[in-house]
């Protein structure tokens, strides 16, 4: 008796998503194995214990031997050894340059080093993600800083063109440079209410507005290394909110500005008492944060600066977060009828993103 056997041959990668997520996530072959037993696999594919753990294995086989190529993801696009769609090659990117909030959450800010990389153990402890996928994550930072620190023009666009990420994948990634080039403290029990989420909003605008890349500067000395303008804060602009001071060190001002957003919010707010009664210190408070900007300490404070001296004493007064949108929108503008007042333009580009970050991080 005669058997007919079709047979066909094809050198396309197959990629298994599953067991591409059990191998990002730190798992070993075993206990990937033993997940894939749980998930009910051999029930629905008829597969032995066997068949399932040489398939694992020959997937992590895989996966380790495009590790090197993700490293540099042009690498993978532009290789002949692995046939992949584009479709997959870009999952196969995306996925693994992918992160926890958890994760991110404990790093951010921090020095992307040998020293922050030993504090993984206990990172990996505290969040419950597996030691293994903690140091894909950092070293996938540490990659992405290293790769674009040097380099002139636009952060995000630079981590598109040489990690192919996506756009909101790169605007994270963007963030977490930008915190690790500033040094941003983020750590501090009275900031661990704000997600990483709520950071990079912040990065976001900061990087628009108060880096030199925001202003389209070039160095005027064709030998400066200043070559990273949108990962660097603008030292000029910093130097230059000192002048700020002037709304709350000139007590005539003071009064004028108070009077000014009192007048225009009253009858609107229905914390206006409190408004009225507290203006001069959160108006103190939101001055005093630009003119210390000009020392890394302070700069490196500043979402400590901005709970501390703003939205604690908002949410102690039971502040809801529309009479905060209105009271900052009025004490920003009023500013430009403040006619001794002479830095206007310093003030928008300064306000337009304080008002932007203090709103995300209201919490109330």
């Amino acid at each position: 008796m005669t058997s007919e056997l079709d047979i066909f041959v094809g050198n396309t990668t197959l990629i298994d998503e599953d067991v591409y997520r059990l191998w990002l996530d730190g798992y070993s072959v075993s206990d990937a194995v033993a997940l894939r037993v749980r998930s009910g696999i051999l029930e629905q594919t008829g597969a032995t214990a066997a068949v399932l753990q040489s398939d694992t294995m020959d997937h992590y086989r895989t996966f380790h031997m495009l590790e090197r190529l993700l490293h540099a993801p042009p690498k993978l696009l532009h290789q002949l050894i692995f046939q992949i769609p584009p479709s997959r090659q870009a999952l196969l990117i995306e996925r693994y340059y992918a992160f926890d909030e958890a994760f991110v959450r404990e790093v951010l800010g921090k020095k992307l080093s040998k020293g922050t990389k030993k504090d993984l153990d206990d990172i990996s402890t505290k969040t419950g993600i597996t030691l293994k996928s903690c140091r894909r994550q950092f070293d996938n930072f540490k990659r992405v800083f290293k790769v674009v620190e040097e380099m002139r023009g636009s952060l995000v666009d630079n981590i598109q063109q040489h990690f192919l990420l996506s756009d909101r994948l790169a605007r994270d990634y963007a963030a977490i440079v930008f915190f690790a080039n500033n040094r941003f403290e983020t750590g501090k029990k009275k900031l661990q209410y704000l997600s990483f989420g709520d950071f990079a909003f912040c990065a976001e605008l900061m990087i628009q507005n108060w880096t030199l890349g925001a202003v389209g500067e070039a160095p005027t000395d064709p030998d400066s290394q200043v070559d990273d303008m949108d990962m660097d804060l603008d030292k000029e602009f910093l130097q230059d909110l000192k002048e700020l001071k002037v709304l709350v060190a000139d007590k005539d001002l003071l009064d004028l500005h108070k009077s000014l957003v009192c007048t225009a919010l009253r009858g609107k707010l229905g914390v206006f008492s409190e408004m009225e009664a507290n203006f001069k210190n959160l108006s103190r408070g939101l001055v005093n944060v630009a003119a210390k900007l000009t020392h890394n300490k302070d700069v490196r404070d500043l979402f400590v600066d901005l709970v501390e001296k703003f939205v604690e004493p908002c949410r102690s007064d039971h502040w809801p977060l529309n009479d905060v949108r209105l009271f900052l929108n009025q004490y920003s503008a009023s500013v430009h009828s403040l006619d001794g007042f002479r830095h206007q333009g310093l003030w928008d580009r300064y306000m337009g993103t304080l008002r932007g970050c203090l709103l995300r991080l209201y919490h109330d």
